[in-house]
Parts: structure tokens; C-alpha cells; sequence
């Protein structure tokens, strides 16, 4: 799994014009699942965003952690995270999971995240057009790949 993590003041998602998903301050996620992912890279995944120390304490410094600050998470599934572009100018999906693979998988993620955070993810819709908004905070964006955490 790859994912582009973004501290936001506020970030939302529209599909076909209606709005689907808000939050004010926390994490804005863009996922993206490949075949040989599972439920070792969910939990991983899932416990290193809730903690990762990337919000102000009270001396400006990034020592807090999405659960130190009540912060929201709005998880937005994305599999060009996975594009090749080794060859020619035309991007390469095949390292992206097919949908009867990934939206499961999509599906525990969000509820692993729910677990850990202990509120519920606002998200966009698997496979959908959708048209993200946010306002980076820092700005913050940290790309983190679970095949990378070893």
C-alpha cells in the first residue's frame, strides 16, 4: 500500500456534484492498493498514520499525533498512486489490485482506521470521478509505502 498522507486545515470530496466526504483539521489520505498487499500492511498502515507526530504542540513543534490532536481523516482511494512510467509516456497501472482484490481490502483499511482513531473515516467512493479539495497545513505530505517499512 502507498500512501500520500497531507496535514489539512479542511479537505472534502464531491462525486457527481454531492458533496461525500468533509473533515476540518486532521489527515487527508490518498490510498493506493496493489495485489500483494493485506492485512499485515492494514494494521502497519493504519497505527503509523493514527501516530505519526505530525501536528504543533503548544511550542510550534510537530510532536503531536492525529489522536493527541482530535483531528479527522478523510481516505480517498487512489491506484495511480501505482503508476510505472518506465516506458513511454503512458502511465502503467499493472502493479495497481484489481477491484475484486482492492475494494475489500479498501474496506478493512477503513474499518482498521475507525478501530484506531476511534471515530468514524470520512471517504470517497472506490473507483468514483471525484473532485478533492483541501487546504494543506505546513504544508505537510508525507508519501508512505508499506514494502518499505522492513
Amino acid at each position: 500500500m502507498i500512501a500520500v498522507i497531507q496535514r489539512v486545515s479542511e479537505s472534502s470530496v464531491r462525486i457527481n456534484g454531492t458533496a461525500r466526504g468533509e473533515i476540518g483539521p486532521g489527515l487527508m489520505v490518498l490510498l493506493g492498493i496493489e495485489e500483494a498487499d493485506g492485512s499485515g500492511d492494514i494494521s502497519w498502515l493504519s497505527k503509523k498514520m493514527v501516530n505519526l507526530r505530525i501536528f504543533e504542540d503548544e511550542k510550534g513543534v510537530m510532536n503531536r499525533s492525529l489522536l493527541d490532536s482530535g483531528g479527522d481523516i478523510l481516505l480517498i482511494s487512489q491506484f495511480t498512486l501505482h503508476a510505472s512510467t518506465k516506458k513511454g509516456n503512458r502511465p502503467s497501472y499493472i502493479k495497481a489490485a484489481r477491484p475484486d482484490i482492492a475494494i475489500p481490502l479498501y474496506e478493512q483499511f477503513i474499518q482498521q482506521l475507525e478501530a484506531d482513531l476511534g471515530k468514524p473515516v470520512q471517504t470517497g467512493e472506490f473507483g468514483a470521478d471525484m473532485k478533492v479539495s483541501l487546504i494543506n497545513d505546513g504544508p505537510v505530505t508525507i508519501i508512505i509505502d508499506t514494502k518499505d517499512r522492513k
